[in-house]
């Protein structure tokens, strides 16, 4: 239960750290910016072999965090028809 919460938070820090790496911060609204994070963390995690029980390092951070970027990245796309 307690390795969700934490991923649930890394989650949120990668979408907000994905928003000021792609400049989107101001354009979408934070909560946007952190459910992205979330589940591009999440997508991330299972792609690359990570799980919620994994513990958290510098690569299943930095995985989340490409996740997160990768996945705002296509939602830009999706809403504005630009990755910015």
């Amino acid at each position: 239960m307690i390795g969700i919460i934490v991923w649930l938070v890394v989650g949120g820090v990668c979408g907000w750290l994905a928003s000021l790496i792609m400049r989107t911060d101001a354009q979408q609204g934070i909560l946007l910016n952190i459910v992205v994070g979330i589940v591009g963390a999440f997508i991330a995690g299972l792609i690359f072999g990570g799980g919620i029980n994994d513990a958290i390092t510098v690569t299943t951070f930095l995985t989340s965090l490409v996740g997160a970027v990768i996945l705002l990245a296509i939602v830009n796309l999706i809403r504005r028809g630009s990755v910015r």
